[in-house]
C-alpha cells in the first residue's frame, strides 16, 4: 500500500496529493453531515392559517411549559407552619423584667431623697430598659409615660406586673400567625380594658406594653417547605412534544403558543433553508483549510508527511461516522447519549502517529463537527456543550499523555481524562439548573467515564493497524522493538554477544546525546540496538567477538577484510527488511557509518605497497540523515574506541571524542543532515560526561594476607 501512496505522490506531486485528499475527506464529511443540518422546516408565521399539518419530527421536552406546571405546582404547596411555646415565655419574661426595673429605679429614690435623684430618676429608668432588645419590645416610652410608672406605689407595680404577664401567658396559648398579629393586638387590648385592677393613670402604658407583646407564635418552618415544593415540583412530569405528535392542523391558526412549539422543534424557517447546508461548506471549508495550512508548511521527510496526512484523515473520518452513529441511536433517549462519544480519540491517535500540532488541530475539528452532528433543534448554531466536552477530553490527554513509554501511561491518561470528563459533566448539569433524577445522573458520570475508557481501548486497539498500514513507528512500536525477546536481539546476544553489549553501551551513550539536543532519544537507543545486526551473518570477523585470540583477517587481503566489514550495513539492513522493521531502523543500520573510511585496512593496504582505490575502503552510505542517524555514528566509534583505551581517564576520553567528532565534519559526513556546530559540541560534552561515569578510576584494593 505505501509503495503505490509512494508512486501516485510522486506523480503528481505532494501539494496536489494533498489537495485530492482533503477534498475527498471534506466530501465525506458534508456527505455524513448535511442529515444533521437540513431538517424538516416551514415558512410559517404567528397568527397565520397553517397549509399544512404539521407533525413533530422528534421527541422534545417543552421546558417553558415544564417550568411553568413545576412552578404551578410549588405556588399550590401549603406552608408548613411551627408553633413555639417558647414565645409566651419570653413575652412573659420581657414584661416582667419591664416592671421590674421600674421597681429598681423606685425603690433607689425612695431610699434616696435627695431632689438630684428625682430628678433623674426617669433617665435611670429609660437607661435600664436600654437592655431590653428592641426587636423583642419595639416600644419607646415618653417621659410621662416613665413618670407614670414611678409614681405608682410598689403594690400596684407588682399587682400590674403579674396580672399583666398572666394574661400575655394564658393568651400566647392559642396559635397566632403573622398575617393576624395585628388582629390578636386588637382583641388583647379589649381583655386588658376588660379586666379590673389596673391604676387608672397607667392604663395606656399598660396597653402599650400589652400590644407589644403580642407577637406571632406559629411561624412557617422554610426546611418543610421547601421539601413539600421540592416534592411537589418532582412529581410533575416534564412535558414533552412526542415525534409524531400534531403541532397544527392544517387551515388551523398558529397562535403564539404553536409558534414557540415549532421555533423549539427548530421547524420554523423564512427563506432559510439553503442556510444551514451553507453554513456547513463554510465550516467544512475553513477546517479543510486549516488542514491544508498544516501539512503544506510541515518541514519533514515527504513519506512521513504523507503518512501522517492519511493518518489524520482517516481518524477524522472515522471520528465522524462514530459520531454520526451515536446521533442516530440517540434519538430514543431521553438523555444526552453524545456524553458517550470517545473525547480523547482522535486526539491520542493523531499525537501518537502524527505529532502535537496536528492533534490539537483534528481535536478542535472533531469538536466542532460533533457540535453540528450532535445538534438538537435550530434554538443554537452547535450542541456547545458537546463541543466543549470533546475540546476539554482531548486536551486533557495533550497535557497529560506526554510520555508515552509503555502502554500502561495511556491508561494513566485515560484515568485523567475520567477526572476531566466527570469535571466537565458536573459543571455542564449545574449550568442548566434542571433538576435530574438519581438514573440521570448515574449515566452522566458513567458514560465520561467510558468516554475515556473507550478512548483508551480504542487507540491501543487501532495503533498497531496503522502502523502496519503505513509503517510508521510510535513510541509504543519502539517500546515492543527494545524487548531482549524480539528474535533480532536474541540472535545477536547469542551468536555475537560482544556486538551486543557494544551496542547496548553504544545506546546509553545516543540516546543522552539526542535527548541533550532535542532528538529522538528513544528513537537512536532502540536504533542502536540494531544498528549492528549485519555481524550476526559473520560474527568471528568483528573483533568483539572475537574470545579465542584469533583474528582471521590477519591472513585475508586487506581489501577482502574491508569488503566483510563493509557489508555488515547493507547485510544488516536486509536482514531488518526480511524481519519488516521499520524504515527508521533500517536507515540507521545503513547510515551508521555513512561514507566514512575504513581506515585500518587501507592503511594496512598501503603498507603492503598495493594501487589502493580509495572508494574500496568506504562504506556505502548514505551519510546520517538525520540527527539521531548522526549522533549515533559518532557514538558508535567512541565507544570502541574508547573501549580499546588503555587506562582511560578524562583528559584521553575527551581528546578522543572531540577528534572523532572533528574527523566526522572534516569528511563531510553531517553535510545531508540538519545538525549544527553547537550541537556537536553539545554532543562531545554529553559523551564525555557518560564515558567518564563509565570509564572512572576505581581504588585498588589491598591485597588480603594469607
Amino acid at each position: 500500500m505505501e509503495k503505490q501512496l509512494q508512486k501516485i505522490t510522486e506523480l503528481i506531486g505532494f501539494r496536489y496529493f494533498l489537495i485530492v485528499v482533503l477534498i475527498l475527506t471534506g466530501a465525506l464529511q458534508f456527505t455524513f453531515m448535511y442529515g444533521n443540518v437540513k431538517g424538516v422546516t416551514y415558512d410559517f408565521k404567528p397568527l397565520q392559517l397553517a397549509s399544512e399539518t404539521v407533525r413533530s419530527t422528534k421527541t422534545i421536552e417543552d421546558t417553558v411549559k415544564t417550568q411553568q406546571e413545576r412552578e404551578k405546582a410549588a405556588n399550590a404547596v401549603t406552608p408548613v407552619y411551627q408553633f413555639s411555646e417558647d414565645v409566651a415565655k419570653q413575652r412573659v419574661a420581657i414584661v416582667t423584667s419591664l416592671f421590674d426595673y421600674v421597681l429598681e429605679v423606685k425603690k433607689a429614690v425612695d431610699s434616696n431623697k435627695d431632689s438630684d435623684a428625682e430628678v433623674d430618676q426617669v433617665a435611670k429608668l429609660r437607661k435600664k430598659l436600654e437592655s431590653i432588645d428592641v426587636d423583642q419590645m419595639p416600644v419607646i416610652f415618653t417621659d410621662a409615660q416613665l413618670e407614670g410608672l414611678l409614681q405608682q406605689s410598689e403594690a400596684d407595680l407588682k399587682r400590674t406586673s403579674v396580672q399583666l404577664s398572666k394574661l400575655v401567658q394564658e393568651y400566647l396559648q392559642k396559635s397566632i400567625r403573622k398575617e393576624n398579629v395585628l388582629a390578636a393586638q386588637n382583641d388583647f387590648e379589649t381583655k386588658i380594658r376588660g379586666q379590673r385592677g389596673y391604676p387608672d393613670k397607667i392604663l395606656s402604658t399598660v396597653i402599650l406594653i400589652g400590644r407589644a407583646s403580642i407577637v406571632e407564635n406559629e411561624t412557617i418552618n422554610e426546611e418543610q417547605t421547601k421539601v413539600r415544593i421540592e416534592q411537589a415540583k418532582e412529581a410533575v412530569e416534564p412535558t414533552r412534544i412526542l415525534q409524531g405528535q400534531i403541532i397544527v392542523q392544517e387551515g388551523q391558526i398558529i397562535d403564539n403558543e404553536t409558534f414557540r412549539q415549532l421555533e423549539l422543534l427548530g421547524m420554523v424557517s423564512n427563506k432559510a433553508s439553503m442556510k444551514p447546508i451553507a453554513g456547513l461548506i463554510i465550516l467544512t471549508f475553513l477546517q479543510l483549510i486549516f488542514m491544508y495550512i498544516l501539512f503544506d508548511r510541515w518541514e519533514i521527510e515527504e513519506p512521513k508527511k504523507r503518512n501522517a496526512l492519511l493518518v489524520t484523515v482517516i481518524v477524522y473520518s472515522f471520528s465522524i461516522l462514530l459520531m454520526k452513529f451515536i446521533s442516530l441511536v440517540a434519538d430514543g433517549f431521553d438523555v444526552t447519549v453524545a456524553f458517550l462519544f470517545p473525547t480523547a480519540l482522535a486526539t491520542m491517535l493523531v499525537r501518537l502517529l502524527a505529532d502535537d500540532r496536528a492533534a490539537v488541530l483534528i481535536t478542535v475539528m472533531t469538536a466542532a463537527s460533533a457540535g453540528v452532528i450532535f445538534q438538537e433543534g435550530y434554538s443554537s448554531v452547535m450542541q456547545m456543550e458537546i463541543t466543549l466536552y470533546i475540546i476539554f477530553g482531548g486536551f486533557a490527554s495533550l497535557f497529560f499523555m506526554r510520555s508515552v513509554e509503555k502502554r500502561s501511561h495511556i491508561l494513566q491518561a485515560v484515568a485523567v481524562i475520567s477526572l476531566v470528563n466527570m469535571g466537565f459533566i458536573a459543571f455542564y448539569l449545574l449550568m442548566t439548573q434542571s433538576s435530574y433524577g438519581l438514573s440521570e445522573l448515574l449515566f452522566y458520570f458513567i458514560a465520561a467515564i467510558l468516554s475515556a475508557l473507550l478512548s483508551g481501548a480504542l487507540t491501543m486497539g487501532l495503533l498497531p493497524f496503522f502502523e502496519s498500514a503505513f509503517s510508521l513507528l510510535s513510541t509504543l512500536r519502539l517500546i515492543e522493538l527494545s524487548n531482549p525477546n524480539h528474535p533480532l536481539l536474541k540472535k545477536l546476544l547469542m551468536e555475537t554477544p560482544g556486538t551486543y553489549h557494544h551496542s547496548v553501551m553504544v545506546a546509553n551513550l545516543a540516546e543522552a546525546a539526542c535527548e541533550a539536543i532535542g532528538a529522538d532519544g528513544l528513537l537512536a537507543r532502540v536504533g542502536c540496538y540494531y544498528h549492528d545486526i549485519g555481524k550476526t551473518k559473520r560474527p568471528a570477523f568483528f573483533i568483539e567477538n572475537q574470545m579465542s585470540g584469533m583474528n582471521p583477517h590477519d591472513s585475508m587481503p586487506p581489501e577482502t577484510s574491508a569488503e566483510i566489514i563493509i557489508a555488515h550495513t547493507t547485510d544488516g539492513a536486509d536482514m531488518l527488511r526480511r524481519y519488516k522493521m521499520p524504515q527508521e531502523i533500517i536507515d540507521i543500520a545503513l547510515q551508521h557509518h555513512g561514507t566514512s573510511l575504513l581506515k585500518f585496512f587501507l592503511y594496512k593496504a598501503k603498507e603492503e605497497g598495493k594501487v589502493i582505490d580509495e572508494a574500496k575502503f568506504r562504506y556505502p552510505g548514505p551519510k546520517p540523515q538525520t540527527k539521531e542517524a548522526a549522533v549515533i555514528s559518532v557514538a558508535d566509534s567512541v565507544e570502541a574506541a574508547v573501549r580499546s583505551m588503555k587506562e582511560p581517564n578524562a583528559e584521553k576520553i575527551h581528546k578522543l571524542v572531540r577528534a572523532i567528532i572533528d574527523d566526522r565534519v572534516q569528511d563531510h559526513q553531517f553535510d545531508e543532515c540538519d545538525i549544527s556546530i553547537k550541537e556537536l559540541k553539545c554532543i562531545e560534552q554529553v559523551l564525555c560526561e557518560t564515558l567518564n561515569g563509565i570509564f572512572h578510576s576505581r581504588i585498588e584494593y589491598p591485597k588480603a594476607d594469607k
